[in-house]
């Protein structure tokens, strides 16, 4: 239960760390490619920030050696990158549907949810138990 309840704690967190980052990256810059950019920018904020808070409360997992780092987050990374698309869609297609910023941030956190319940079992069955020696699988 409670592995539970910080798990939906750090998503919330990061949910928040993710589009706050869309929102000054779009404040910043308000270019032909703002939109694009915020939500690269926020995607990479978000997955960061998720990725240290699972590896250490929710997971428990040790990295033993720099090499055995590197591979986590790569898996961590690419587990992240399936989930993106559900959130990128729930978010571009709330704005193409209803064509505003509440719709695209309402979308964005629904897509991010629904991600976040899939990023969890990839990651408890791949990703932090995939190499738990730091050897040779992937």
């Amino acid at each position: 239960m409670r592995t539970g309840l910080l798990y939906v704690l750090f998503a919330a967190i990061s949910t928040v760390t993710n589009l706050g980052s869309q929102f000054v990256t779009e404040a910043l810059y308000t270019g032909p490619f703002a939109l694009v950019a915020s939500v690269i920018v926020g995607t990479g904020v978000g997955v960061v920030t998720k990725y240290l808070l699972d590896k250490r409360f929710i997971f428990r997992f040790e990295v033993k050696s720099m090499r055995h780092q590197a591979r986590t987050l790569g898996l961590y990374t690419v587990m992240s990158g399936i989930t993106t698309l559900v959130f990128w869609g729930f978010e571009f297609g709330a704005l193409l549907v209803f064509g505003t910023e509440a719709a695209r941030y309402t979308g964005a956190v629904i897509g991010l949810a629904i991600g976040y319940v899939i990023k969890y079992y990839l990651d408890k069955n791949i990703t932090f138990k995939a190499d738990r020696a730091g050897t040779e699988s992937l």
